[in-house]
């Protein structure tokens, strides 16, 4: 049996978040090799500044699960998360973080404030960086391009 392709899933839906008009960003959240939870960003269509995808599947899969803590679960995410993401990733403490494109500006795991780093931070996950990250980038930089 082979594994799903996460970040392929994550893609597809940051392109749909795109297709609603949201910035295209989309997350997996994964235990054992099977999904548990997948989401773009709806910030807008929820009126919801914490409606990341990060946050939308952890949300998911902690009711899924009936558990805060998302233990032994891998988080594949199209774009370096946001301090707030970063946050609620060490809360659940997630194992792994998966991401495409760093975010210069936003960014909080390995731009910016770099959360996992804090002596605050009570759990890090393994992270691994630029998966996929030429076609995440291209996408958000599409989807502004035609902003502007």
């Amino acid at each position: 049996m082979t594994r799903p392709d996460f970040m392929g899933l994550a893609l597809t839906e940051a392109k749909a978040a795109a297709a609603r008009g949201e910035v295209p960003i989309g997350a997996v959240l994964s235990l054992g090799g099977a999904v548990i939870a997948r989401a773009g960003n709806r910030t807008r269509e929820l009126n919801d500044p914490t409606a990341h995808a990060e946050m939308l599947v952890i949300r998911e899969a902690a009711r899924t699960l009936s558990s805060e803590r998302l233990t032994g679960a891998d988080l594949h995410v199209t774009l370096e998360p946001c301090a707030m993401c970063a946050a609620a990733i060490s809360f659940a403490r997630i194992a792994r973080l998966y991401f495409g494109a760093s975010d210069e500006k936003g960014g909080g795991v390995v731009s910016g404030v770099r959360f996992f780093a804090a002596p605050t931070c009570h759990h890090v996950p393994e992270v691994y960086s630029g998966i996929a990250e030429s076609e995440a980038a291209a996408l958000l930089k599409d989807f502004f391009r035609g902003r502007r």
